[in-house]
C-alpha cells in the first residue's frame, strides 16, 4: 500500500486551496475530507476550491479521503460533486481519485463506485488515476482525449477490465491495471483481458501494464500472442507472482526486442530464468529486480490488502 500522499501529479506540485498564492494552472489541487474527526468533508474541500482558486485555469485535481473505508463510504459523493462542478472547471486535464494512504485505509478497503461519470462530464480529460477496487465500476465509453488511464488496486473487478476493452479510447497511450487477487475482487481472467490485448479500441497505446496479479503466469502467456504488443514501447508485468513458467511462455511467443522497456520487478523467477530473459532481450531495458524467495507453492503479489 502507499504510505505517503501524492506530492506531485500530472507533472505539477500538489497544493491545498488557499494554502499559498500558487497560480491555479501551476498546481494539482488536493480536495480531501478529514478521515479522523469528520469535521471537514470532501464536499467542504470542493467548495473551498471553487471559492478560492481560479477554477477556469485548474488543470489537475487530487481527490483524497472521503471517509473511513470501514464505514462503507463510497466515491459516488466526490464524483457527483466533480460532475456538478464540470462547467466551472473547463481546463481540467487530470484527476486522481482516492489518494488514501495505509493509515487511512488499506487499498482494498477504499470504497469506490462507478467512475464513468467523470469521463462523460470531462470530455477533455487527459488522465484518470483511480486507487481502490472495492465496488469499482466502469461502463464502456468513447473518449477521444484520454491519454493515461491507471487503476491501482489489490483486486480489480473483471467488469472494469472488460469495460476498458470495450471502450473506444483513440488517444490512450498509457494503460496500467493492478489486477490483484480474487479474494479482493480481482476476478478477471484471460477472457476479460482479451479485448484489451486485441487492441481494437486502443490504436495509440504505447505502454501496457497488467500487474500485481496472482495469475501473472497466465497474463504472460496471454501477452505472448497478443496483437497489441507489436505496437508497444513498454510492457509492465511487475508486482505479481511471475514464475519460470510465465517467463518461458513470454519468451516463446512473439518477438519482444522492439520494446524499450520490460518490467518484471517483484517476481518469482529462478536466477537462471531471470538471466535468460535479460540475455534474450538484448537492447531492451529489462527490470528483474526484487526477486522473491521461492517457498514451495506459496507466492504473493506486491499489493493486495
Amino acid at each position: 500500500m502507499i504510505h505517503q500522499h501524492l506530492t506531485t501529479f500530472h507533472g505539477l506540485p500538489v497544493r491545498f486551496p488557499g494554502a499559498d498564492d500558487t497560480p491555479a494552472s501551476q498546481a494539482a489541487w488536493r480536495v480531501s475530507g478529514d478521515p479522523y474527526d469528520g469535521e471537514e468533508t470532501v464536499g467542504d474541500a470542493v467548495r473551498e476550491l471553487l471559492g478560492k482558486v481560479d477554477c477556469a485555469a485548474v488543470r489537475a485535481l487530487v481527490v483524497g479521503t472521503w471517509g473511513w473505508a470501514h464505514d462503507d463510504d463510497r466515491s459516488d459523493g466526490p464524483i457527483r460533486l466533480l460532475v456538478e462542478a464540470a462547467p466551472r472547471l473547463p481546463a481540467l486535464e487530470a484527476i486522481f481519485l482516492g489518494d488514501y494512504v495505509s493509515e487511512e485505509s488499506e487499498i482494498s478497503w477504499i470504497g469506490q463506485s462507478d467512475v464513468t461519470p467523470l469521463l462523460t462530464a470531462y470530455p477533455r480529460l487527459r488522465r484518470l488515476d483511480v486507487r481502490g477496487g472495492d465496488g469499482l465500476e466502469l461502463r464502456p465509453v468513447v473518449h477521444t482525449a484520454l491519454e493515461t488511464l491507471r487503476f491501482e488496486s489489490g483486486g480489480l473487478p473483471a467488469g472494469v477490465v472488460r469495460a476498458v476493452g470495450a471502450s473506444t479510447l483513440p488517444a490512450l497511450r498509457h494503460l496500467e491495471m493492478w489486477l490483484g487477487e480474487e479474494s479482493y475482487s480481482g476476478d478477471s481472467g484471460p477472457d476479460d483481458w482479451a479485448a484489451i490485448l486485441a487492441g481494437g479500441g486502443l490504436p495509440a497505446l504505447r505502454h501496457l501494464g497488467l500487474q500485481d496479479s496472482e495469475r501473472q503466469d497466465e497474463v504472460a502467456a496471454a501477452v505472448a500472442t497478443a496483437p497489441i504488443v507489436a505496437r508497444l514501447e513498454s510492457l509492465d508485468l511487475s508486482m505479481g507472482v511471475l514464475s519460470d513458467e510465465g517467463a518461458e511462455a513470454l519468451l516463446s511467443g512473439q518477438p519482444l526486442t522492439h520494446l524499450k522497456r520490460l518490467n518484471l520487478r517483484h517476481h518469482f523467477l529462478s536466477e537462471e530464468m531471470a538471466a535468460k530473459v535479460v540475455a534474450a532481450l538484448g537492447g531492451v531495458e529489462v527490470d528483474v529486480s526484487e526477486q522473491q524467495e521461492i517457498d514451495g507453492e506459496w507466492r504473493f503479489i506486491e499489493v493486495s490488502e
